[in-house]
């Protein structure tokens, strides 16, 4: 369980850096900026939370529809998924 904590810290601060980074990669004309797939991919490898939560800060993405549900669907679905893997397996 502790390393399941890790992974979701780790990947959730990548995730938060990673958009930042593409937001300011943004504001910098002809800059590489990190492709969508990229993006969504961080998210759904439970790097939800991160996304966000780097959406709010960096005001990133905002106006993408497929962002702004995407994101707190896949959220939610995770959040679902936990809950129902811990009541299965780990609740008394």
């Amino acid at each position: 369980m502790r390393y399941f904590v890790t992974y979701l810290a780790a990947i959730n601060l990548i995730t938060f850096c990673v958009y930042g980074a593409d937001k300011r990669r943004a504001k910098i004309s002809g800059a590489r900026r990190v492709p969508e797939k990229t993006l969504f991919a961080l998210a759904l490898l439970l790097g939800s939370a991160g996304a966000l939560f780097a959406m709010r800060v960096f005001h990133h993405k905002t106006r993408h529809w497929y962002f702004r549900f995407g994101i707190p669907a896949i959220l939610l679905c995770q959040l679902a998924l936990g809950v129902y893997v811990y009541v299965r397996f780990f609740a008394a």
